[in-house]
């Protein structure tokens, strides 16, 4: 940006990346953290925790706007969103404020490994309901428990919370694919809110970068999201599992030279 304000182009790549951080978000029930972080500090040049922080509050409208598409199919699964979106915010909570105490690179080589494993099984389809079965109702407690776990590694390695809800819902608990890709966008909505608060009061959030990705993910969210409820639900799961497998490459790689280069 210059003293008379940010160009024309900053602007547009500000839109653009929203837009794709959007229908990600949209289509596989993740936050838009996976591209919209890396996208903030390299392509918009903002410090490492500005990159971390602004992307948060783009999240609340982006996944409420994504989330329609799976409520009118009926995809939303809002016992499970009663059960893990609080106690997915008190551990992002949690998980902020131990970012000084625990190792996050260990700790984020194992969720690394933790989603390749799940990549795999979504993929596979294992932990799939079978549609002759009655569809299994997961306890409250399991949901919580979920919860905890997706809102702390979102508050202690600054990732998308939906990363560990999609594969742990559906191979885990066994909910059904999109109603677990609708129901993440929903709790991740509410997870979201406390890191926001936080980031904010500590000055962590530049709002006119905030603009340009929430203009873009928006309508992004809107047509990533009405993909996947029609899309059929095999060529989905291998979708899911190559961007989980993505993922967990991309954040061991990193994780691995950090590690060797420290």
């Amino acid at each position: 940006m210059t003293a008379s304000g940010p160009s024309v182009w900053l602007v547009v790549l500000g839109i653009a990346t929203g837009f794709v951080a959007g229908a990600v978000s949209g289509a596989f029930g993740v936050g838009g953290a996976i591209l919209t972080t890396p996208a903030t500090q390299v392509v918009l040049g903002q410090p490492p925790l500005v990159a971390v922080g602004t992307p948060l509050p783009a999240v609340l409208p982006t996944a409420l706007s994504g989330m329609q598409a799976y409520r009118r199919a009926g995809q939303l699964d809002f016992r499970a969103v009663r059960w893990a979106a609080l106690p997915g915010a008190a551990g992002a909570a949690a998980g902020a404020a131990l970012t000084g105490v625990i190792d996050a690179h260990i700790l984020l080589l194992a969720t690394a490994a933790l989603i390749a494993w799940q990549a795999i099984r979504v993929g596979r389809g294992a932990g799939a309901r079978d549609p002759d079965q009655p569809e299994a109702r997961p306890s409250r407690g399991a949901l919580a428990a979920t919860g905890v776990v997706a809102g702390l590694a979102s508050g202690l390695l600054g990732i998308g919370g939906g990363v560990v809800l999609v594969p742990v819902m559906t191979g885990v608990l066994h909910m059904p694919l999109k109603r677990v890709l609708g129901t993440s966008l929903v709790i991740i909505a509410v997870m979201v809110v406390p890191g926001t608060i936080v980031h904010a009061a500590l000055g962590h959030i530049n709002w006119a970068v905030c603009l340009w990705l929430s203009i873009g993910s928006i309508p992004g969210a809107i047509v990533g999201s009405r993909w996947t409820v029609r899309v059929k639900e095999r060529t989905l799961r291998l979708a899911v599992a190559v961007l989980l497998s993505a993922v967990s490459i991309a954040y061991g790689a990193f994780e691995i030279h950090a590690l060797v280069a420290g």
